[in-house]
């Protein structure tokens, strides 16, 4: 069983910048894949970026070039530092971790949190 605990959202202006952390319990953290996702009312989770065990990255188009994901196995934790944010980056942000074992993948996530960008 893995708990994600994420912190790090708030308020900021378009424009401005925050970095959101996810910290992991277990020892088996640098086994998993890690995402962040973000959500809004009425619309479908959507996978914003992620990081392999191995420290591949990729991103959703809209945020490429604006935010950068990354991890540090020795502190269990996974980041996403935001920057030049927009109004539409708001979104409860949730943190992911997945991993495919013979018997099947296994997924879990964190409790969310904010990110709200003001015009």
């Amino acid at each position: 069983q893995v708990q994600l605990v994420e912190s790090g959202g708030g308020l900021v202006q378009a424009g401005g910048s925050l970095r959101l952390s996810c910290v992991a319990s277990g020892s088996t953290f640098s086994t998993y894949g890690m995402d962040w996702y973000r959500q809004v009312p009425g619309k479908q989770r959507e996978l914003v970026a992620a990081i392999s065990r191995g420290g591949s990255t990729n991103y959703a188009v809209s945020v490429k070039g604006r935010f950068t994901i990354s991890r540090d196995n020795a502190k269990n934790t996974v980041y996403l530092q935001m920057n030049s944010l927009k109004v539409e980056d708001t979104a409860v942000y949730y943190c992911h971790a997945g991993q495919d074992l013979s018997a099947g993948p296994i997924s879990y996530w964190g409790q969310g949190t904010q990110v709200t960008v003001s015009s």
